[in-house]
């Protein structure tokens, strides 16, 4: 078997793509949606999937260009030095501990379905220390669980959809900008959260035959399947779902489907257990993944307290774990609003994609004018989420001290 043979096609690419960019925060962008701009969040799904796809296909390239260890720190220092890679790094690590923060509340809205005795503080709390007690001691999704995972996740995705498409009503679609145009642009701090994960797929260029021209394709091809999923899953729901009924985020879609379609419970309970199993899926992962990137993260630092932390293996696999658990835990608590959530993971997030794709646009790089039109619409576009993302954690802020 030679070496190439070993790699990826195409197909599979795509897989791995849409693996790690479809997740169970999903369920909680279409109530959001629903409450902050109307029918037409629909048009802001479809801008951020373009956005996406500018900044997917930027940061594909920087990874292809700057390979190794350390990931945004790496990317981020070709140009801003050191102390820009620890910034672009650590905003990346913060932002996904905010949204593994979310998805534990959420974990306990869903939990409660089956356990309305308990407080969805306890539930949530029980949770985050099994998950962080199961990756302790080593236990990880296997390449079966990964498949399993996708599956808890599109399933009810493609049901709720179904179910939704059955009662739909183009009156539900009046008034279509109820809060007005630029709301649209301003939900984009939200829907982008659901689209998270893409970075992981824009580092597949070790794997992939023919990186080239296959990743960009594979990138293309993940974010459309995505991207069209995304769009029926939050339009089936607003023509079928009364605005009423959709007031925050954390609203349970089963309790909404229940008021729709009260004679389908055995159904509305196996996807309430479907999209749990998908959270605690993508948490499970997400601890896991967060855990490897502290290691690596430290072991980039220049500072003689970093070294001593992995020499005398203060910090390991395991070290590592409990306090990521830790830091999921103090979002979970300490972060009371969905909408403190969303713009904060922006923030963060959006931060470490910028100081990582602005190196292309350095002197010693050559764009072509397509890769620079993409470059350049997916920093301005990043630029515009940040803005909105820092106006609404002002505003959730203000609304705090009054």
């Amino acid at each position: 078997m030679t070496k190439d043979s070993a790699k990826i096609g195409v197909a599979t690419a795509t897989i791995v793509g849409m693996n790690a960019m479809i997740g169970s925060g999903i369920f909680g962008i279409p109530a959001a949606l629903a409450s902050d701009v109307g029918p037409a969040g629909i048009l802001t799904t479809f801008f951020v999937a373009i956005i996406v796809w500018c900044l997917a296909l930027s940061l594909s390239r920087v990874a292809r260009l700057y390979p190794g260890e350390g990931s945004f720190y790496n990317y981020a220092k070709q140009f801003g030095g050191h102390t820009l890679g620890i910034l672009a790094n650590s905003a990346y690590f913060i932002g996904l501990l905010i949204a593994m923060g979310l998805l534990t509340k959420m974990a306990g809205v869903y939990w409660q379905h089956h356990f309305p005795e308990y407080s969805q503080f306890t539930l949530s709390a029980i949770t985050l220390a099994g998950l962080v007690l199961l990756n302790v001691f080593g236990v990880k999704l296997s390449e079966i669980g990964q498949m399993i995972l996708i599956c808890t996740t599109v399933a009810p995705l493609v049901i709720i959809s179904l179910m939704c498409l059955t009662q739909a009503s183009l009156s539900n679609l009046t008034p279509f900008i109820p809060f007005g145009t630029l709301s649209v642009f301003q939900a984009s701090r939200i829907v982008i959260f659901a689209f998270f994960g893409f970075e992981s797929a824009a580092s597949l260029f070790g794997i992939v035959r023919n990186p080239e021209r296959n990743v960009p394709r594979a990138l293309s091809y993940s974010l459309i399947i995505v991207a069209l999923i995304y769009l029926v899953f939050a339009a089936s729901i607003i023509l079928a779902v009364p605005t009423s009924l959709l007031t925050n985020p954390l609203v349970r879609l089963t309790d909404v489907l229940t008021n729709i379609f009260p004679d389908r419970t055995w159904l509305i309970n196996a996807v309430n257990i479907s999209i749990l199993s998908a959270i605690l899926g993508t948490i499970h992962s997400m601890i896991w993944g967060s855990s490897q990137l502290l290691v690596s993260f430290v072991k980039v630092m220049k500072s003689n307290f970093a070294k001593k932390l992995i020499t005398k293996n203060i910090l390991d696999a395991k070290t590592a774990v409990i306090f990521v658990g830790s830091c999921i835990f103090a979002s979970f608590i300490f972060i009371k609003n969905a909408d403190l959530f969303f713009n904060l993971t922006a923030l963060f997030i959006i931060f470490a994609f910028s100081t990582s794709i602005f190196t292309l646009l350095t002197k010693k790089h050559k764009n072509s004018p397509t890769q620079l039109v993409i470059i350049i619409v997916g920093l301005l576009a990043a630029a515009l989420i940040f803005f909105f993302a820092l106006e609404g954690l002002i505003s959730e802020i203000i609304k705090l001290t009054r």
